[in-house]
């Protein structure tokens, strides 16, 4: 009963995110752990961290994470579900 109460008080910020090349609703955590990380379900904002996860995402990034960097700006330039998402999502700012 607690658990339902925790949730549905919750005020996480529903955005417009890119999943591959779709456009979908996803939030953004205000609070817990992952706190400003965009999430799918809002159970994970507090959900606890996948450690193997973690460790080989720190390798990987300390492999190829300018590499990483750079793509990542050509695609949000360039991909049109990534404009689309930062036109959505400014229009919801406002």
């Amino acid at each position: 009963m607690l658990v339902r109460e925790i949730y549905e008080s919750l005020t996480e910020k529903q955005i417009w995110a890119r999943s591959g090349k779709k456009v979908v609703r996803k939030y953004r955590c205000t609070a817990g752990r992952r706190k400003g990380r965009i999430v799918k379900q809002m159970s994970q904002c507090f959900a606890s961290p996948n450690m193997k996860a973690r460790i080989t995402m720190k390798r990987t990034r300390a492999r190829i994470g300018a590499k990483m960097m750079r793509k990542a700006r050509r695609t949000k330039r360039v991909n049109p579900a990534s404009r689309r998402v930062q036109a959505l999502n400014k229009a919801g700012r406002r």
